[in-house]
């Protein structure tokens, strides 16, 4: 959204004879939105793999924890199915799904980690937000059908 934003704007400058105005004067002010987040702010990246159980450096123990720089986090704003271990078929089928898609959209790039109202769950898991370019890849993943909204407790699959 930002960059159709940038390019709208350049679009919209307009050429003066004889010379620039102090400042371009653009044909309409592009908004900086809530949510929008400058690429740059996204610097956090590695190369994820999978890590079932135990601990692990930069890896995905499920569809919504996983490991990174040697901290362990549990993503906030979503709730997946389990997959350690899974209570059905389908939950099984749907927890493998989610971890999956995770590592994938971990290993597409840049991320940021936003903080919560709550630093760590009852599991000593860093509470976080995970984004990129403002979109929350727990959104993404309820988009998919493989998470709900974290509602306060985590509900059944089966």
């Amino acid at each position: 959204m930002m960059a159709i934003a940038f390019v709208a704007a350049l679009a919209g400058f307009q050429r003066f004879p004889g010379g620039a105005p102090d400042r371009p004067q653009a044909a309409f002010e592009v908004p900086f939105m809530p949510g929008d987040t400058p690429a740059a702010a996204d610097a956090l990246s590695a190369r994820f793999g999978l890590c079932h159980s135990g601990g692990g450096r930069d890896c995905v123990v499920d569809g919504d924890t996983f490991w990174f720089a040697g901290e362990k986090y549990r993503i906030a704003d979503i709730d997946t199915p389990e997959t350690h271990p899974a209570r059905c078929a389908e939950e099984a089928a749907l927890g493998d799904a989610a971890t999956g898609r995770l590592r994938a959209w971990l290993n597409e790039g840049a991320f940021s980690l936003e903080e919560t109202g709550r630093d760590t769950d009852r599991y000593g898991r860093k509470l976080r937000i995970v984004t990129r370019g403002g979109a929350s890849v727990g959104s993404v993943l309820i988009d998919e059908g493989l998470a709900r909204p974290w509602e306060g407790r985590r509900r059944g699959w089966c």
